[in-house]
């Protein structure tokens, strides 16, 4: 079972190369399970018994289910679609001495940038064209060996091993071609898109790791692949979404954007994307927003970001006492700072959510004198206000382009969001 629920979430981050990509996969599984679609820009028609989804710039997703009868409140499992990676700027090409052509790129989110050297990568994302007097989003993925970071050999840069500050406009720009290859980038987009080249407007590209995914360990233990920190949750969280009963609550599979860049936009989890589906859903239903506000009164989220496992090597860095590791359940995540959204009644609820759901449970803090990350949980919570705790699956090497984490944990998450949503 671990290892088969293993193999699937790989298949998945593998179609899942962009955000675009991966809501693309999202709304194809959700519609195979009877799901809905419904445009922000048009009027909803909401029935009791109904499965609908919802996306935002073609990053975010709202699924949501409603029961047959009435119902007491709202259960929400958050994620996010993005990861740290490059993005690729307007007016990419850049020559060198005649020789080389090079793409113009730059940092989004906050990632590793050793690992993104010497490996084969490529580009995934969207281009916006024309058609008629619509405005046209067009996936691509350039599905081959495209692009490569080298390295600077150790002996031009003898002091590398000692720690080196990488610069993201000097060191961290990917080799595209020799100079035949001048002009023809956006033409390999074009045609990947299936679009022509005059007729791109505009761009949303990203590079990617093609390092495919792997399980590997004495024991087949582990999981290895890009964007596990949030695709992991994600896939997870749909999952669970899918196999639950979803009676007596409206049910909701949440997939937010722009977390890695804090979430700050019309698609992040400080949008009012969640906000706005949540009241539409309501009145649709006929009720009064002060019904809204006592519904979600009696609601709760899971917000569900991946989490750090204690380092085989550095198990210095770790807290003393709370010390994930994976394989070994669900980590709590908490945060005296409120970077994350867990409190003591959060905590409790999902404690015995697990326990009710037999899969173990770990916790995280930070140590003391080393600040932490933070996550989309308590950022949505200013605009959805009720109960939520900050949960994640434990890995290694997070925002590496290769990411590592426990064959069994995707498992132990779907079990628990299936039990949610019960």
């Amino acid at each position: 079972m671990y290892r088969e629920t293993a193999e699937q979430l790989l298949a998945f981050i593998e179609k899942s190369p962009s955000c675009f990509h991966a809501i693309k996969n999202m709304k194809e599984i959700l519609s195979a399970d009877g799901f809905a679609e419904l445009k922000e820009e048009e009027k909803w028609e909401i029935e009791k018994g109904g499965r609908y989804f919802v996306t935002r710039n073609d990053s975010s997703i709202v699924a949501f289910t409603i029961p047959e009868t009435g119902f007491t409140g709202y259960r929400i499992m958050a994620s996010h679609s993005d990861s740290p990676t490059f993005k690729i700027k307007e007016n990419p090409e850049m020559e060198v001495d005649n020789k080389y052509v090079k793409l113009n790129v730059e940092r989004y989110g906050g990632m590793l940038c050793a690992p993104w050297f010497d490996r084969p990568l490529s580009v995934a994302g969207r281009v916006i064209v024309k058609e008629g007097d619509s405005f046209v989003t067009k996936l691509v993925d350039v599905d081959r060996d495209l692009l490569m970071i080298p390295n600077l050999a150790i002996h031009m840069n003898r002091e590398v091993n000692d720690g080196y500050k990488y610069n993201a406009q000097v060191d961290m720009l990917p080799l595209y071609g020799d100079i035949s290859s001048k002009d023809t980038f956006m033409k390999t987009i074009a045609k990947a898109a299936g679009v022509k080249e005059e007729d791109i407007l505009g761009h949303d590209i990203f590079l990617y790791n093609r390092v495919k995914g792997s399980i590997w360990g004495a024991n087949e233990e582990f999981v290895s692949s890009s964007r596990l920190d949030d695709l992991q949750c994600a896939f997870s969280s749909l999952q669970g979404f899918l196999k639950g009963e979803k009676k007596e609550y409206v049910a909701v599979h949440c997939v937010l954007d722009n977390e890695e860049v804090g979430s700050g936009t019309k698609q992040g989890a400080a949008s009012t994307f969640l906000y706005d589906t949540l009241v539409r859903v309501n009145e649709c239903l006929g009720l009064s927003y002060e019904e809204y506000l006592r519904g979600l009164a009696k609601s709760f989220m899971l917000s569900a970001d991946n989490a750090h496992a204690v380092h085989p090597n550095h198990k210095e860095v770790a807290d003393p006492v709370n010390r994930p590791y994976m394989n070994e359940g669900i980590v709590i995540k908490h945060s005296a700072n409120q970077k994350y959204c867990t409190d003591g009644v959060s905590a409790a609820i999902f404690k015995d959510l697990c326990r009710e759901a037999g899969v173990p449970f770990q916790i995280f803090t930070n140590r003391s004198d080393i600040l932490g990350g933070s996550t989309l949980g308590n950022i949505s919570n200013t605009k959805v206000a009720l109960n939520a705790v900050d949960i994640g699956l434990p890995q290694l090497a997070m925002h590496s382009p290769y990411e590592t984490a426990g064959v069994k944990d995707t498992c132990y998450l779907i079990q628990a969001a299936e039990k949610f949503f019960k």
